[in-house]
């Protein structure tokens, strides 16, 4: 992990633990002298939160905390859901030995560290377990299209985690997707992680309230 990396993810615990709030300024130099480093990876840490929209960086004002509004939220986990059902279906049809055996390896992952109670390291090879299905459905484009919209939501994901339960109720997911998908049942793969990916009702409250400032709004 580079040093920008780190970073990032330092800023953007920070943004969902609530330390920093929307509207914060996120200046380069106090960041920088914080940190013990220049302002490169400073810069490029802010870049890749920009991406995310958990920050906004503005003309003469630069970087802001931001986050997205719930109803564009749910919109973007609904297109997520979407392209995750996608590559499921494809990858069900398409499944080679290789990643037959990446989605196994990459599943057996999330089982020990699910089973470890070590939601940071759950939540690294969640990232790597759905990275794996993209592959899978050996569309280059669909991959892409995943993986961007996939980084966008990682923060969000990463917060439903911390529901009563979710952790356990993920790894179930995960193992009902992988089942369907060694069987080969395209229409159950697609369902499968379509369910595993949407937000709504319950889930979704969680969500906003994880946050900060979300409990006033959910």
């Amino acid at each position: 992990m580079s040093h920008a990396q780190r970073l990032r993810q330092t800023i953007e615990d920070e943004i969902v633990d609530g330390v920093l709030r929307p509207g914060d300024r996120l200046d380069e130099v106090p960041l920088a002298a914080r940190f013990g480093v220049s302002r490169t990876p400073i810069r490029e840490a802010l870049l890749q939160l920009a991406v995310t929209g958990l920050i906004e960086i503005k003309p003469r004002r630069g970087a802001v905390v931001s986050l997205p509004e719930p109803a564009r939220l749910i919109e973007m986990f609904e297109t997520m859901a979407e392209l995750e059902a996608a590559c499921g279906r494809l990858a069900a049809r398409r499944l080679t030995d290789e990643h037959q055996r990446e989605l196994t390896a990459a599943l057996d992952a999330c089982r020990a560290a699910a089973a470890a109670g070590e939601m940071a390291a759950y939540y690294a090879e969640n990232a790597v377990f759905h990275a794996v299905i993209y592959r899978a459905s050996r569309n280059g484009f669909l991959c892409e299209q995943a993986v961007g919209l996939s980084r966008r939501l990682a923060p969000f994901r990463r917060i439903q985690l911390r529901a009563r339960n979710r952790l356990r109720q993920s790894l179930a997911e995960h193992e009902g997707a992988v089942e369907a998908i060694l069987a080969g049942d395209e229409s159950l793969a697609g369902e499968r992680l379509r369910a595993h990916v949407l937000v709504q009702g319950d889930r979704f409250a969680e969500l906003i309230r994880g946050l900060p400032g979300g409990s006033a709004a959910a």
